[in-house]
């Protein structure tokens, strides 16, 4: 039976769950919430290639990592710099607010690269090998990329170059072409649209014809 993740490749977070399959090439047969839990259960359940590193304090330090991308991240990229500059305008219909997204660009983002800058590899990746940690930064990233935030190589060239190598991984770059497919696709046409680009979809879809009210921020129509 075929592991079903409910999301889409423009989504951190499913980006992960599908980079983490692609990467194994395995199936689940399993109801699974969180990235990180399905990441795991998918690292331990097919163990080769390994998706962390083989030492305690390094799994440690990898799951710190993670979890920093997760939350730091997840609410400077998704919830005040994409949901403003994409959300907001193209769903809601509304004016951004673009006294945030300064903020974002401007102090919090690069505040939280100048933290990442200093633990960036200078060449390989985090570990000995390429790790859901990494993954996890090059989709938050991707995710900054769509809304206009580009890494200042110049400013911090560790990040910038370790991110590209991620970005090169086949299991990561794979999943570019159905970001492609389904960026500015409206929701009814987005299975349609990654099955022609030659996605795996699911025949019965769990999302909605019409956008929801936002449960993290409050926020919608």
């Amino acid at each position: 039976m075929a592991m079903l993740i409910i999301g889409n490749h423009v989504s951190p977070y499913a980006r992960k769950g599908f980079v983490a399959l692609d990467h194994k090439g395995g199936d689940g047969e399993l109801v699974l919430n969180d990235s990180t839990v399905i990441a795991e259960y998918v690292d331990e359940r097919w163990p080769a290639p390994p998706l962390m590193p083989r030492g305690a304090a390094d799994r440690a330090r990898a799951r710190w990592m993670e979890e920093y991308a997760d939350s730091r991240l997840g609410d400077l990229i998704i919830w005040r710099l994409f949901y403003q500059k994409t959300i907001v305008p193209y769903v809601w219909k509304r004016e951004p607010d673009h006294a945030l997204i300064a903020q974002v660009t401007t102090r919090d983002l690069p505040e939280a690269l100048d933290w990442i800058e200093a633990r960036a590899p200078a060449d390989g990746f985090l570990f000995d090998h390429v790790c859901t940690a990494d993954f996890t930064y090059a989709c938050f990233f991707r995710n900054a990329s769509l809304a206009g935030f580009e890494i200042d190589a110049a400013r911090w060239p560790r990040t910038a170059g370790w991110l590209e190598r991620v970005r090169a991984v086949p299991a990561f770059a794979g999943t570019m072409k159905f970001e492609a497919a389904i960026v500015g696709v409206r929701s009814p046409d987005r299975p349609g649209a990654l099955r022609a680009a030659g996605a795996k979809v699911a025949e019965q879809s769990y999302g909605g014809r019409e956008p929801h009210r936002s449960i993290m921020l409050g926020d919608g129509p």
